[in-house]
């Protein structure tokens, strides 16, 4: 497995090594001890999550606030997404700039996601089945969110804004300079 760094301190991507023959294909998706050996961060995962949804389905930016706060590895195990991370940490150089990378099941990439970011993605295939693995359990009072569309954050999402399918809850979230007042 390569673990490589981005642009944003503590976002990484893991790029497994898959092993294909006349029967399929495999690969390890997360060891802990690479991950801790390149990264230094030992974590924990508590809660794993899979969501399935259609081609233009957006979900985020979503983010569990203080204590409850989440780090997430997400991947995709069928079809493709954009995936979203936004730094949310106030103290760091790249607070509000986000980091974009397409998650499908040919490549097989993951990413890492701190705690303090919000995260998303949208559905660029037919159909999506995304993974994630969090290190602290939901919590409902603590969810949060900021508008996918917020212009300060100015995010491409690489369909056009009549494909975007959002919920109700997150249609109405709010921007991204509303979050601290």
């Amino acid at each position: 497995m390569q673990i490589e760094k981005t642009f944003i301190k503590g976002c990484f991507i893991l790029k497994p090594r898959v092993f294909k023959d006349e029967r399929g294909s495999f690969f390890e998706s997360f060891n802990k001890n690479k991950f801790k050996e390149v990264t230094g961060l030992d974590i924990d995962f508590v809660q794993d999550n899979q969501s399935i949804s259609t081609r233009g389905v957006l979900r985020g930016l979503h983010f569990q606030k203080g204590e409850y706060a989440q780090a997430k590895l997400v991947r995709v195990s069928r079809g493709s997404v954009l995936d979203v991370a936004v730094d949310l940490r106030q103290d760091s150089p790249t607070f509000g700039k986000h980091f974009t990378i397409e998650l499908n099941n040919q490549n097989n990439y993951q990413l890492f996601v701190p705690r303090g970011f919000a995260h998303g993605f949208i559905v660029l295939s037919d159909e999506a089945v995304f993974n994630y693995k969090c290190d602290n359990y939901y919590n409902k009072e603590a969810e949060s969110g900021i508008r996918y569309d917020d212009p300060i954050l100015g995010i491409d999402w690489q369909l056009k804004l009549s494909e975007i399918l959002l919920s109700g809850k997150d249609n109405i979230l709010p921007n991204f300079n509303e979050l601290n007042k």
